[in-house]
């Protein structure tokens, strides 16, 4: 019995570990999330999220506020593109909350595979953003380094013979 509850894909009936993976995984879903939604405040605040400053002077040569007296037009047209990528982070971050909060915890496969994609976009945003900015960076690899442990840690759970599909 209890050979066929470690091989089952429910999270309540594994040990440990696999729960404390699953809730790691759970608070590195609302990462996006709260962080999309940071943006969007900073971005109506100031036009521009507030942890995007230092990226921006270092690429623009000038700071945020500069840039918005020297050239409005410019600056209204960075801020709208910040606002379509806060909008498609939360969004984003919103599905893989989901996925992390129902299917993943059901012991689905796809699910498993699916929290793979995050790190597509984890990897891009210290690539874009993170190498202009040191701290931006070094916040940037927590998911990236965290996110491959939590879901390799659970990898027997999801792919053990007998576990659930769906």
């Amino acid at each position: 019995m209890a050979e066929a509850s470690r091989r089952s894909g429910r999270l309540w009936d594994q040990p440990i570990y696999l729960r404390v993976a699953w809730v790691l995984l759970l608070v590195l879903s609302a990462f996006p999330v709260a962080a999309s939604m940071a943006d969007l405040v900073g971005i109506g605040n100031t036009g521009l999220p507030a942890d995007h400053g230092a990226a921006f002077a270092s690429v623009a040569g000038a700071t945020w506020t500069t840039a918005l007296a020297a050239s409005p037009g410019v600056a209204s047209y960075i801020t709208l593109l910040e606002y379509g990528y806060a909008i498609h982070e939360l969004v984003f971050g919103l599905l893989f909350l989901v996925i992390v909060a129902v299917p993943v915890r059901r012991g689905a496969a796809w699910a498993w595979w699916a929290c793979w994609t995050v790190l597509i976009a984890d990897i891009g945003y210290p690539l874009t953003f993170g190498r202009y900015d040191p701290t931006l960076l070094r916040q940037s690899l927590i998911a990236d380094i965290s996110l491959p442990i939590v879901l390799l840690v659970q990898v027997r759970r999801f792919f053990a013979a007998g576990s659930q599909d769906g």
